[in-house]
């Protein structure tokens, strides 16, 4: 396992949607690999998320979860999933305003309108169907991340930039090094 760099924004990679991962492939040793860098690079941040496009790797491929975060300190923990060729069914399509931030757009968080309920569907790094239906800030982060696989990042979904700012301007008592 390795810690990698993580792309931030401006980065043309982070601009393009990502390609499925072949069932076949799940279990090769490039994408295993792949996925505990991803968790290792993840945790190392402090993250709530990490897609694979992050790192410069154009797969459909996000992780998530947590116990406690020290980045979103009110949030319930998340269960660690690895989700490989995600879909997305909304199931309330009414949007709610909340706070996110973003590892390749440190320092800086903005309220983002997403759903408030979904059903997350894809596959596991064994290659087990993955079906959920979730809600609150689960919803949010998987939204987040499955929005990287589209070449979207946070800043591109504000709507009211007047809640736009650095992170440490907004929230002074969240750390600013992940290490802390």
């Amino acid at each position: 396992m390795a810690i990698r760099s993580i792309l931030k924004m401006g980065d043309p990679l982070l601009l393009r949607a990502s390609t499925p991962v072949q069932i076949n492939q799940i279990l090769s040793p490039e994408i295993q690999t792949l996925i505990d860098d991803m968790l290792e690079t993840m945790h190392s941040q402090n993250g709530a998320g990490l897609a694979a496009p992050q790192l410069g790797i154009n797969k459909q491929i996000v992780v998530f979860g947590f116990e406690k975060n020290l980045r979103y300190p009110d949030a319930e923990p998340i269960e660690k999933t690895i989700l490989i060729n995600p879909c997305i069914t909304i199931i309330d399509h009414h949007e709610e305003e909340d706070w996110e931030g973003c590892l390749s757009v440190p320092g800086i968080r903005a309220k983002v309108p997403r759903y408030k309920k979904l059903r997350y569907q894809g596959y596991s790094r064994t290659g087990e169907l993955i079906d959920r239906t979730v809600e609150g800030f689960h919803a949010r982060v998987v939204q987040h991340e499955c929005d990287h696989l589209l070449g979207t990042l946070f800043p591109m979904r504000v709507k009211d930039f007047s809640n736009f700012g650095f992170t440490e301007t907004l929230f002074p008592s969240i750390p600013q090094n992940p290490s802390e």
